[in-house]
């Protein structure tokens, strides 16, 4: 049955709760309860579990479903996907046990007559309990302390807990408890961990805000609620001078921080989780661990893991965008031969993601940065800064758009963009890109003691691909250092087969001959050989 003929549905009129397993659903005061403890759910999740409960033991399908819960909107199968993930997280459920939400291929789906828990979780790698989540995870921001006593930084406390979760929020993989429930939970006075149960929160945001004269101190870490061990803290100290201006600084850097943090220990857990159990978040987490590694080998390996990612979900975008631009990177840092298929099928890949969510940051990043490597600068700006509106904290948009900037020859832009992105993210696993690829742009401005000083710093960092190698030794061999010959023989180290024929054919996507004529000349003088 198409969606067009589908005959209109709409949620019955509540006639009393529903039980089904440990829940009770209560139509009369949009609230569902576990245990008799009420669980935070936000409306459009309450109304799909509310349509499948009124349904229970019955098959629904996807046009009955879309009918009863959006009559009045025509929306994609990527928000069902969406919803039916948020309905069993909220459920304690997951894709792959299906206890209590049922997929039934082809058909539909199906709310189980009896619902058994979920089975507990046996202990991880390193002797904690492992969590029975899988999905992306979900976060609360505590309302942040004042320690004053005069109470004078109340006001900005209270400031600061909204900017903080606005800011979080744009991350789209992560969900993050609206600021009235999370109020709401604070004010019962219980335990920082019982609150994150109440709310089924993975993670927990927890700061404090103090005061002396004109100066501030801010102080914010990041808890895992399984065992509430600090993931990540840091202490910010700012002169009080526009508190608005303070705000949103320290809630964009804490966003980025904190999404770094996070995204690395979702992609441990992953590591972790038992290989009969991964889903789409899962496999996805795989294939970015891959990502990170920056060989060949783990190239491939991200592509085969995101592509299993999107065979079991086709409606999350992320695996589409990062899949994009592994092809892109095979093809720049690796040995995918830079052919126009190859170009058109990642292209594909990067809008297939932002169709399944167009308000997702990471796609259009994805997407820019293969406009980039098609040579099509414009649109890639275009799409970078399209990101950046959505998600002003995500440091791989700055680097992205700085990069793209760098080769229409705005370097004082570029180099803003990439100072922006190391000051967002100073641990991010791609900030050996930040610097090398702000070397290069130091490179293209004739500037080769500060593009040696960016490209020496980025090959410190251990997952540094050998291009940052590359570029110190184009910087050095302009400056006429000593030190080019043993630059030039840890790049062959690296790669054998450096040569200026490779370094061409590799920089395919650099428009302006200029540009490619300043590094091959540094590489000459280096003694890299033709």
């Amino acid at each position: 049955m198409s969606r067009s003929t589908v005959q209109p549905l709409t949620l019955d009129e509540a006639d009393g709760p529903i039980r089904f397993g440990p829940f009770e659903l209560d139509p009369d005061h949009f609230e569902l309860r576990r245990d008799g403890q009420r669980v935070p759910i936000e409306p459009r999740t309450f109304d799909l579990i509310r349509f499948l409960a009124q349904n229970m033991g019955h098959t629904v399908t996807r046009d009955e479903i879309f009918s009863a819960v959006w009559p009045d909107r025509v929306v994609s199968d990527a928000a069902l996907s969406s919803q039916i993930r948020s309905a069993r997280r909220v459920l304690g459920d997951d894709g792959d046990s299906q206890q209590i939400i049922a997929t039934v291929h082809g058909r539909g789906f199906r709310l189980r007559r009896q619902t058994a828990p979920p089975e507990a979780a046996g202990p991880d790698s390193d002797g904690r309990a492992a969590a029975a989540r899988t999905g992306p995870p979900t976060l609360v921001v505590l309302p942040c302390t004042s320690l004053d006593d005069d109470g004078r930084g109340t006001v900005l406390a209270e400031g600061m807990t909204e900017d903080i979760i606005a800011a979080l929020s744009r991350n789209r993989w992560l969900r993050v408890i609206p600021r009235s429930t999370a109020f709401a939970l604070t004010g019962m006075g219980d335990e920082p961990a019982e609150i994150a149960r109440t709310a089924g929160a993975d993670y927990l945001v927890a700061g404090s805000v103090r005061r002396d004269g004109n100066r501030v101190r801010v102080a914010v870490q990041t808890l895992d609620a399984r065992d509430m061990r600090c993931l990540w803290s840091e202490t910010f100290d700012r002169d009080m001078t526009d508190i608005f201006e303070l705000q949103d600084e320290i809630a964009r850097l804490v966003s980025a921080r904190v999404a770094t943090e996070l995204g690395i220990t979702e992609q441990q857990r992953a590591a972790r989780q038992a290989r009969k159990n991964l889903g789409a978040w899962e496999l996805y987490q795989l294939g970015s661990i891959e990502f990170y590694r920056f060989t060949p080998e783990s190239n491939q390996r991200c592509q085969r893991l995101l592509r299993q990612a999107i065979h079991e979900d086709a409606g999350f975008g992320a695996p589409y965008a990062r899949l994009a631009y592994a092809m892109i990177l095979e093809m720049v840092y690796f040995d995918g031969e830079p052919n126009r298929a190859r170009m058109d099928e990642a292209l594909e890949f990067a809008r297939e993601g932002v169709a399944c969510d167009d308000q997702d940051a990471n796609t259009l990043f994805a997407l820019g940065r293969v406009r980039l490597a098609r040579c099509e600068y414009e649109l890639a700006i275009d799409a970078l800064e399209d990101a950046l509106r959505l998600n002003p904290c995500l440091a791989l948009s700055h680097c992205g758009l700085g990069d793209s900037l760098a080769y229409e020859g705005r370097l004082d832009e570029a180099i803003d963009r990439f100072q922006a992105a190391i000051d967002l993210s100073p641990h991010d696993p791609f900030r050996w890109a930040f610097m090398s690829y702000r070397s290069l742009a130091h490179l293209f401005g004739q500037e080769f003691d500060e593009a040696a000083q960016w490209a020496r710093r980025a090959t410190q960092v251990p997952n540094a691909h050998f291009w940052a190698q590359a570029n110190l030794v184009s910087a050095l061999g302009h400056l006429g250092d000593c030190r080019a010959p043993e630059a030039v023989e840890t790049l062959k180290r690296t790669r054998s087969d450096f040569s200026r024929n490779f370094a061409r054919k590799r920089l395919f996507y650099l428009k302006d001959p200029a540009q490619l004529d300043i590094f091959i000349e540094g590489l000459r003088l280096a003694g890299v050989d033709e």
